[in-house]
């Protein structure tokens, strides 16, 4: 299993970070061997913070090695789809073919999810038309020229992007999705959309049950479809907190987790959803994932000492997954 780092986009609006320390933080694991990829966050209106294709191009010029995306890009839907294609294909050619574009919904409770629905004429409903629409029309201008697309919600004809993106034949496209346990065709109906549409599938779900039952029913579904369930990459979104007063942790991380999302999680779902304690204890919880089959694991650092936090991971935590 590998691992990720997530940067903590949206903390500097409340002094976690700046983007000068998330740009170090991000060549720090470039120039080690225990990351293989550095994550941000997106959103415009929904959960404002920097704009994380502005940010990935910062942080491509600043690494060599590592794979680069968001985790996940919730805006998506709202974007004119030809020019995010041209963007992107910038971005990849700036990171000499290193980028992973993980695509959602964007579905968000907070107040700014309606604002920007408004703003850009979206409607809840017409979420997932879109993201596969602009799937398949991005995936056309990476690789080919004169395209011409209609859909139900976006048309265009004779249009080339160039320059084209490094990656050959295109950049990977995930998918992300955390529908909630209970409607298992709901959830099933997600997952096919992985299967008939990403190179890899991303979740932020963490009940080891529930995840590990995903999991095996993606394999599943591509096996029914005749594909491959190694053409897929499994990807997790999750958290750590490093500290050897598990209780300290666990509370830091709530703090950190509230402010971020401007939500009152339950301590139970802090718990889950990160990684807390010595570093024995963050390895042991980790190790799971690792059992499932999980492709790679992202994490983010659920604290105010960023670099400090960093430091555990990376000499405490890390190694001992490794093996």
């Amino acid at each position: 299993m590998r691992f990720g780092l997530t940067l903590p986009n949206r903390g500097v609006l409340f002094g976690v970070t700046t983007p000068e320390e998330m740009l170090r933080m991000a060549q720090i694991a470039d120039e080690s061997e225990l990351f293989q990829s550095v994550w941000v966050g997106d959103s415009l209106l929904g959960k404002p913070r920097m704009e994380s294709i502005a940010l990935l191009g910062g942080i491509a010029a600043r690494t060599r090695r590592v794979r680069l995306g968001p985790a996940c890009m919730a805006s998506f839907p709202l974007r004119d789809p030809v020019l995010l294609a041209y963007q992107w294909a910038s971005l990849d050619l700036l990171s000499g073919g290193r980028t992973v574009l993980v695509v959602c919904t964007g579905i968000v409770p907070q107040e700014g999810g309606r604002i920007e629905g408004e703003l850009y004429g979206l409607q809840r409903r017409d979420r997932v038309q879109r993201m596969l629409e602009w799937i398949e029309l991005v995936k056309l201008l990476w690789t080919e020229d004169n395209v011409s697309f209609e859909g139900r919600h976006y048309r265009c004809e004779g249009i080339t992007i160039d320059p084209k993106p490094a990656a050959k034949p295109r950049p990977p496209v995930w998918i992300a999705n955390n529908p909630p346990p209970g409607d298992q065709e709901a959830i099933r109906r997600t997952l096919r959309r992985v299967v008939n549409h990403a190179d890899g599938w991303e979740t932020s779900l963490w009940d080891r049950a529930d995840v590990g039952w995903r999991m095996q029913e993606l394999r599943r579904m591509a096996e029914d479809a005749g594909r491959d369930p190694r053409t897929i990459e499994t990807h997790l979104y999750h958290n750590i907190n490093v500290n050897d007063d598990r209780r300290a942790a666990l509370d830091e991380s709530k703090r950190f987790l509230d402010t971020y999302y401007t939500m009152d999680y339950p301590l139970s779902y802090v718990d889950g959803w990160t990684a807390t304690g010595s570093p024995s204890e963050c390895v042991e919880h980790l190790r799971v994932y690792k059992e499932m089959g999980f492709d790679e694991v992202t994490l983010r650092m659920t604290g105010w000492d960023q670099f400090g936090q960093l430091e555990r991971v990376m000499r405490e935590v890390l190694p001992s997954l490794m093996d």
